[in-house]
């Protein structure tokens, strides 16, 4: 049997992380042979790899502000509109399944590992990011529904499966269990640059900031949003993971466009991070989706900027368009002096955008110098608003190689760690704490320090103003790295969007401009030469955000609820479960 099972398992290979040697994909997790598996390193971690395979993202959050939901924010083109009751409903009825198909595939190997005879070290390194792995998924369940089914020994056939839900309290403490566990076993684990994708103690420390943040927050405390007892634990984790990875040598990059650089993977700032390689694995980006059509392939569409998020962008010394005591600021330049970041981020009319390897290239989405497949304009039959984003893509790729875009998701970075733990700070009275560390981050961006070296936040002492400075400026940071709806989420701010329409910028030739008659080549217009006009989304379904209040918890799916009898609904959607606190 051992021998059947070893030549199968080794016929089957992938790889998931660059620079390690080819690791198995053991699909079959049920039909196993633990006399095998965890007796051998090769096949245990063959095993756990496939584990990896199956509970990390699988690519960058192309086209949507969240992962697993699939529901846009405020910073692309897409709305929660008439339709989303159904999207809310039914869009994680199979990744619900997913995650516990998941769950048990972890607690086989937690529940069986200590029957073989790895050497401890092995033994424990596995362990760890098994734990981390079972913490991930019952993470992405819990900030969806609150509380659900909280399994942590293996099931078999013939255990009892209707499991009702753990409250959502439980499922946080499960989770905060088994990342301690993970921290001990991990200690002293930061892997090499050629294991880069392994969970180390850095990923573990920065992920429990993250789990402890959430907890403390308004989402499951509606009551006491700010003055509740879980700020408390958040600080200190969060603290601890900035502490402790700071003297790993975890830092902010120095620049920010190199984080999503193909030539700079390595970068300090880098703490939890999905590997990507052509030809083995590529197109995490969805570059094809992202892209503009004419230099792409059947689609486009993602993280295109809606008008509300290039207009959030501080001026080049870090105050707001309009407050700004040294840039003037106007929608006919609105481009201008800028925060650095806006021009990694965001693509705008008439911008340098070299696709393709195209020198000199600029990016037009009028409706007369732009390919008819690009423009934002009635006449253009997709829904578009005026802009493009740069982050993350190869635009030395041409058309026909878009897809082998092999540049690394960042899941989790060191500045991620910085803000989490200025939120926390500010709510535990240390709000000087907080500053700095926006002031870190502005720095990093290259914004103008000022005579007051305040980077723009002179005035924001109070912890309301502290906090929403925060809540700005992670808006910028995080663009299109699928932060941005489960921050909302998490803050009870998704219904402040109730109202809004969705708005994209209009650019027409300015009068008296004719590229007919104009000597000019193709991409000699500049920015200056166009007029601009705030418009709705123009040929979209919806461009008006409808969230009620229920939307911050999703029903358990129908076909979850007629399959296990013990499960409650959220009381929201007609039941009697209480996910919050």
């Amino acid at each position: 049997m051992n021998n059947i099972l070893r030549i199968i398992l080794l016929s089957i290979t992938i790889v998931f992380w660059s620079g390690c040697s080819d690791v198995l994909d053991v699909k079959n997790l049920g039909a196993f042979d633990p006399n095998a598996t965890w007796n051998d390193p090769q096949l245990a971690n063959a095993y756990l790899t496939n584990l990896y395979n199956d509970v990390m993202p699988a690519a960058w959050p192309a086209g949507s502000s969240a992962i697993e939901s699939g529901h846009p924010a405020d910073e692309t083109i897409g709305v929660f509109g008439p339709n989303a009751i159904t999207e809310i409903g039914h869009a994680w009825s199979g990744a619900f399944d997913n995650q516990y198909q998941d769950i048990r595939s972890i607690n086989i190997l937690l529940n069986e590992i200590d029957g073989g005879s790895l050497e401890s070290d092995t033994r424990n390194t596995i362990v760890g990011q098994a734990l981390f792995l079972r913490a991930w998924s019952y993470f992405n369940l819990v900030r969806v529904y609150g509380g659900v089914p909280l399994l942590l020994e293996y099931q078999g056939l013939d255990d009892d499966l209707l499991v009702p839900r753990a409250s959502t309290l439980e499922v946080f403490n499960a989770i905060l269990s088994d990342l301690d566990e993970a921290i001990i076993l991990l200690d002293g684990k930061k892997f090499a640059e050629n294991d880069k994708g392994r969970i180390g103690l850095a990923s573990v420390l920065a992920f429990k900031g993250r789990v402890a943040l959430y907890m403390a927050s308004p989402l499951f405390n509606p009551v006491a949003p700010f003055s509740n007892q879980y700020w408390a634990a958040a600080l200190t984790a969060t603290e601890t993971a900035r502490t402790q990875l700071e003297s790993m040598g975890f830092s902010l990059n120095n620049t920010y466009a190199d984080i999503w650089s193909v030539g700079n993977e390595g970068n300090t700032e880098a703490v939890l991070t999905i590997k990507f390689t052509d030809p083995d694995r590529s197109n995490g980006r969805r570059e094809d989706l992202v892209r503009p059509l004419s230099q792409s392939r059947n689609a486009t569409g993602g993280d295109q900027p809606v008008w509300k998020h290039v207009e959030a962008y501080p001026m080049a010394d870090g105050y707001a368009p309009g407050s700004s005591p040294t840039y003037p600021y106007d929608l006919q330049t609105y481009w201008q002096n800028r925060d650095p970041r806006f021009y990694t981020n965001v693509v705008y009319n008439g911008a340098i955008f070299e696709l393709s390897g195209i020198t000199g290239r600029r990016q037009y989405t009028d409706a007369v110098l732009a390919d008819p497949q690009d423009g934002f304009d009635e006449s253009f039959e997709f829904g578009r608003t005026g802009f493009y984003t740069r982050k993350g893509l190869q635009e030395e790729l041409i058309v026909e190689q878009v897809a082998l875009n092999d540049v690394d998701w960042v899941e989790i970075r060191y500045a991620e760690v910085l803000l989490n733990f200025a939120e926390a700070a500010n709510e535990m009275g240390r709000g000087a704490d907080a500053l700095d560390v926006l002031k870190q981050i502005r720095e990093r961006a290259e914004i103008e320090p000022g005579a007051g070296n305040d980077y723009g936040l002179a005035g924001i002492t109070s912890r309301e103003a502290i906090r929403e400075a925060i809540y700005n400026e992670r808006y910028i940071e995080f663009a299109y790295e699928g932060k941005r709806y489960w921050d909302l989420k998490r803050w009870r701010r998704l219904t402040d969007l109730n109202g809004e329409t969705e708005t994209g910028l209009r650019s027409t030739l300015k009068s008296g401009i004719d590229p007919a008659t104009d000597p000019r080549g193709p991409f000699d217009y500049l920015p200056t030469d166009f007029d601009y006009e705030v418009v709705p989304i123009l040929n979209a379904a919806f461009v008006r955000h409808e969230i009620p209040e229920s939307y911050y918890f999703a029903p358990i799916p129908l076909n979850q609820l007629q399959r296990n009898g013990n499960l409650e609904q959220n009381v929201d959607w007609g039941g009697t479960f209480d996910p919050t606190f």
